[in-house]
């Protein structure tokens, strides 16, 4: 079965597809038969990184998935600069060449982390410039930023806002500040995570809301994320899940179900996006 995908809109006019596919930590011989799994059931978002060592599979599944290469969006994340902003660009090339091929494109290159500090941030930004001048990076953007991360960004970046910032996101992790920042600058916030690891899948509240929709906790919580207004990036290596992580366009979340899901108590993400250095 074949959900419906919904699109959110990028700056450039770019339809970001609002749920995507999450590759992290996805054993390189899975993650292409992974992303099969995900484009048959209707996904046409993937994210992956040069950190998750996979882009090359996540290109072997878009090859092999016979889909037209404009219908499927493709991000990816640098992890750190090279020793130069030409050698940043390399090395964000090689993400595409992985990926896409020699003449392809990425949808999205985001900065992966803001705790590379000030200077990597500057010349990664910087190369990227240069690839989304070239059309190699359609939008770009940035990941795990504080407020003043982004702000700090107005001293050198001809291409501001960011596109989009993700962040880690869930019940238990709604950074407000930061998101009603990206929300006030139309930045697009994705929220990795959304399923916290499954580290909830037994907490009261969350087995209430599921019960009450017939869903599973899984489902309840990427349907969270996306009438929060985020775009939710679940992971899974499993068929069948896969599919039910899609299958969250059925059904609404109540107002209550909202307000009990925000009420949780909130936790520290484990990767920090402060306003001066963050750390990881």
């Amino acid at each position: 079965m074949r959900y419906c995908i919904c699109f959110e809109k990028l700056l450039h006019g770019d339809k970001l597809p609002v749920l995507g596919f999450g590759v992290w930590d996805s054993p390189k011989d899975l993650t292409t038969k992974s992303c099969l799994e995900a484009f048959k059931v209707g996904y046409r978002h993937i994210d992956t990184a040069q950190g998750y060592s996979n882009e090359k599979e996540v290109g072997q599944a878009l090859k092999q998935s016979g889909l037209d290469r404009k219908d499927v969006w493709i991000t990816s994340k640098i992890w750190e600069a090279g020793a130069d902003v030409d050698a940043t660009y390399e090395k964000c090339l090689g993400s595409v060449k992985d990926i896409a091929g020699d003449d392809g494109y990425l949808d999205l290159m985001l900065i992966h982390n803001a705790a590379v500090g000030a200077e990597p941030r500057k010349k990664m930004w910087l190369a990227m410039e240069r690839l989304h001048a070239e059309g190699k990076f359609k939008n770009i953007g940035v990941s795990n930023y504080g407020i003043g991360h982004i702000e700090d960004m107005k001293k050198y970046a001809k291409v501001w806002p960011p596109a989009v910032n993700q962040l880690e996101l869930h019940p238990w992790l709604q950074q407000r500040e930061v998101v009603e920042y990206c929300k006030k600058n139309d930045i697009v916030v994705e929220a990795y995570c959304p399923l916290v690891r499954n580290q909830k899948k037994d907490d009261a509240t969350l087995n209430e809301v599921a019960k009450k929709h017939g869903k599973t906790t899984a489902q309840v919580l990427v349907r969270y994320c996306i009438e929060k207004g985020w775009s939710p990036l679940p992971k899974s290596d499993n068929p069948g899940r896969i599919a039910q992580n899609a299958d969250v366009f059925g059904f609404e979340l109540g107002k209550g179900d909202l307000e009990k899901l925000d009420a949780l108590p909130q936790e520290t993400p484990l990767v920090l996006a402060v306003d001066n250095e963050s750390v990881p």
